[in-house]
């Protein structure tokens, strides 16, 4: 991670400035002082038995404090004052001796601070009432869809129905997704006496009881649960005479069920809360968690609940989101743990200047290879990470950095595995899935809800509301979705855009039902949640919200960008490259539906394909990847370094009103990701898939990679940090204002305007232009803020902030836009301008400066 030198400049004894140090020496050394007292003299205390005591002398201390920091600023401010109106320069914080200067990170991405006592506890918002309009309110943004009103109107009815029945059968929305403290192991009383419920749904089932290490794998009278009118089965468990619980913290459960055809089998609870795999079993055990003590705010223990400091960080106007995985998060070939990604992971994301992390794979899933994707444990995060407290470290370490945490929940299917799944949990074929065929996704190799059954429903939505209540997720990243919308869930199915692939009868209404409900759900209970759906279809109304009669999320994945880059990369040269083509796919969107714009995710890594670097650089990145001087030279590579940061740039400027960037390829992650795994077969054609003999070696991050100082990833590392910043500067990504003036395949340039700035991409592979004119919104000087020609980037610093020069708009007229000014476009670079008021050449060499940014303090829309 680049680091900036710590720089002091020196202020001479007899200098009037040195005043201005003097003071703020003082007043840091007054307020370390009252620090350390409130340490050493408020401890004693708080061991006597009289609280007064304690607390009248914090209270003195604190007034102290409050005192002493008021008359410093006062003076601080007062001689300011004088200085200023004497016409002698003030220099700036990080110029005074015995202050420390701010790092980049620090200054960008302020770290939270609360009291070192406070518990995070979360503000519940109320659900509110279905609106009384008949499911027609979003056909405001899209007239077009009156023909297809009665669709709408069917579905409004049956959420009509769905939460009507919700509130009369189960006490409203909210009690009924807090399911999960109800069912699974819980604690509670019975009879006046305290201990652990037990209750699973399993109609099916003739017989069930509760095994495992308590009990020694083998029921006995009293571990026998009994079954209600409803197909619920029930056990409770009471504590011991010394009030001991049946089951110990950390006790391998399982129940053991009787099928309707006799069978005897063991199911790891649905609700269980956590499941491990010992290292000498295959199959996965259910454990009971629930540590026996509660740890301070913020402190991690092996067997202690996790108390959150942090508050979630408010919704940003745009995500930054860096998607990742924990267990592939590390530099050495094993699988991560959560407290290391805590440790090593974060600070690299914030330092980058993302707002938001996208977990996946957080489920349980007895197959690693599976990427998280074919889950058997919904309630349960994932045990090769560590346990459910650590994963709760990691998401309140990250809210303290100011970062959104999202999971990737997968709701669209679930792994057939019988033995460690939900799969046949009762012996029954369409239990929580659909029966037959229509329950069998044939391309997954997994099964697929039933929607429409109330004890999915109730399964599936406490358990988003359990990550959000128990863990303190911020929102989810919905995986699937068009296979859950559809009932050929976009298999071998071409989306034309035509209105009636979208509202017919291949529409499985029951699914987009539930979406609207989760919709529903999150954002009422939980304000600031985000919801991000994985659609490849298109579907209208899909990012409009619930009560309009939209489908509710807040953002679709824009799938189409990727597979068209690597459509570009994979068949046509640049120098054949259709300008008309980027820019139509990059803003071909739903009006007032926003997306999740991205050069490239995890599935364009998995083996099978290539990363954009790859296919930009392939095998060259073995030999040509050390810096001028260290290594020879490619011409290859060259392109590739060129070419990867002008994509990703105009993605983010042009593909939507949020980003996001897979772990690692921000800085051109060679070669693809590899799960270990053995021989097995595409369930879909048969054919063998031969495995890699179980290796974790490309299932890692070669972060030492982008570390080293002597190889070309850092320029990569250097130009996504700088791109996340000046988006943090100036809130281009969803600024109202996105206006593309050239399109030209020609001269393969792209001139567009968002926000304020304006963007000059030169894809041309030879030809540079000078005295190029570039039409603009808006009159004035503009000054380069940005430029992929920059040393730091790899560049050659043709067009250069550093040349500090002023382009001025005048009212000339160009590609329709009523201004214009004069620039030089060097070949496969991309440029950037902004109003020169907020461009400052030197700052980056400021000690919070990012290389090669030129924006003045923190730009003039500054937000995390």
């Amino acid at each position: 991670m680049h680091q900036l030198a710590r720089k002091q400049i020196s202020i001479g004894p007899h200098s009037k400035t040195s005043l201005v140090a003097r003071e703020a020496r003082s007043f840091g050394a007054v307020v370390g002082s009252n620090r350390s007292t409130l340490r050493t003299a408020a401890l004693p205390y708080a061991f006597r038995a009289d609280p007064t005591s304690a607390l009248e002398v914090l209270q003195e201390e604190n007034t102290l404090l409050k005192t002493t920091v008021s008359e410093a600023r006062a003076a601080v401010a007062d001689l300011e004052a004088q200085l200023k109106a004497a016409g002698i320069p003030i220099p700036p914080p990080e110029s005074v001796p015995g202050i420390m200067p701010t790092q980049p990170e620090d200054f960008w991405s302020p770290e939270l601070e609360v009291p070192y006592d406070y518990v995070y506890r979360d503000r519940y918002g109320s659900i509110s009432p279905v609106p009384g309009h008949d499911g027609t309110e979003c056909f405001t943004w899209d007239p077009a869809l009156w023909n297809f009103a009665e669709h709408f109107r069917y579905r409004w009815r049956r959420l009509r129905e769905i939460r009507k029945a919700i509130d009369d059968n189960e006490g409203g929305l909210d009690n009924f997704t807090k399911s999960y403290t109800r069912f699974g192991l819980n604690r509670g009383e019975h009879q006046g006496r305290k201990g652990i419920w037990y209750r699973e749904w399993a109609p099916g089932a003739k017989a069930l009881a509760l095994v495992g290490d308590f009990n020694n794998w083998q029921p006995r009278d009293h571990h026998w649960a009994f079954k209600n009118t409803y197909g619920v089965w029930e056990l409770f468990l009471p504590d011991g005479p010394d009030g001991s619980p049946a089951l110990p913290h950390r006790s391998k459960v399982k129940c053991r069920l009787e099928t309707g055809d006799g069978l005897w089998v063991e199911r790891i609870p649905a609700w269980i809360t956590w499941a491990t795999q010992a290292w000498n079993e295959i199959q996965f055990n259910g454990v009971y968690w629930n540590p026996p003590e509660t740890g301070a705010p913020g402190e991690i223990a092996s067997d202690k609940k996790y108390v959150f400091r942090y508050p979630r960080p408010p919704r940003p106007r745009a995500l930054r989101i860096y998607e990742c995985h924990v267990g592939m998060s590390s530099q050495e070939p094993k699988v991560n743990s959560y407290l290391e990604f805590r440790r090593d992971v974060l600070p690299r994301v914030r330092a980058l200047g993302y707002n938001a992390i996208q977990i996946m794979a957080v489920q349980e899933h007895a197959y690693y290879g599976s990427f998280g994707y074919h889950v058997t444990n919904f309630f349960a995060p994932s045990s090769r990470c560590g346990t459910p407290e650590e994963l709760k470290a990691l998401i309140d370490e990250a809210h303290r950095m100011g970062l959104m945490v999202l999971m990737d929940i997968v709701h669209s299917h679930a792994s057939k595995n019988t033995n460690d799944g939900i799969n046949m949990f009762d012996g029954t074929d369409a239990m929580y899935f659909h029966g037959g065929p229509r329950g069998y996704h044939w391309m997954w190799d997994s099964r697929c809800f039933d929607y429409g059954n109330w004890e999915t429903l109730r399964f599936l939505l406490s358990n988003c509301r359990y990550w959000m209540d128990e863990f303190k997720f911020d929102g989810f990243r919905f995986d699937g979705v068009t296979s859950m919308m559809y009932h050929h869930h976009g298999l071998s199915y071409t989306f034309t855009g035509n209105y009636e692939e979208y509202f017919g009868m291949n529409t499985d209404v029951d699914a987009v039902v539930y979406l609207m409900l989760v919709n529903n759900l999150l954002h009422d209970m939980f304000p600031n949640c985000v919801t991000v759906g994985e659609d490849v279809s298109g579907m209208p109304a899909f990012c409009r919200p619930w009560h309009e009669g939209g489908v509710g999320f807040d953002y679709r994945l824009q799938m189409a960008i990727a597979d068209k880059w690597i459509e570009m990369l994979r068949s046509h040269d640049d120098c054949s490259w259709d300008m008309g083509t980027i820019t139509h796919t990059l803003t071909n969107r739903r009006y007032a539906e926003a997306c999740v714009s991205y050069a490239e995710s995890h599935d364009q890594a998995l083996v099978g394909d290539k990363t954009i670097a790859f296919w930009l650089m392939d095998k060259e990145m073995y030999d040509f990847m050390s810096l001028p001087g260290l290594g020879p030279a490619s011409a290859i590579i060259d392109r590739g370094i060129a070419l990867h940061k002008m994509i990703r740039l105009v993605t983010l400027t042009l593909g939507g009103e949020s980003y996001l960037n897979f772990m690692g390829n921000e800085f051109g992650h060679p070669e693809w990701i590899d799960f270990p795994r053995d021989n097995s077969y595409d369930p879909s054609t048969g054919r063998l898939i031969p495995g890699n003999g179980g290796s974790f070696d490309k299932c890692r991050r070669r972060w030492d990679l982008a570390d080293s100082p002597s190889l070309k990833y850092r320029w990569l590392n250097a130009f996504d940090r700088a791109m996340m910043h000046l988006e943090k500067a100036f809130g281009f990504q969803c600024a109202p204002h996105q206006w593309i003036s050239r399109s030209d395949s020609a001269d393969k340039l792209i001139v567009c305007e968002r926000g304020d700035l304006v963007f000059v991409f030169n894809f041309h592979p030879t030809n540079s232009y000078t005295d190029y004119r570039v039409g603009c919104n808006a009159s004035g000087p503009y000054k380069v803020v940005l430029s992929s020609d920059e040393e730091v980037f790899g560049g050659y610093r043709n067009a250069t902030k550093e040349a500090n020069v002023t382009f001025v708009a005048t009212p000339t007229t160009h590609d329709s836009r009523p201004f214009s000014f004069m620039v030089y476009a060097p070949s496969r670079t991309v440029v950037v301008y902004a109003p020169a008021g907020w461009v400052d050449p030197g700052a980056d060499r400021k000690p919070h400066g990012i290389p090669g940014l030129a924006v003045r303090n923190l730009g003039p829309y500054y937000a995390r």
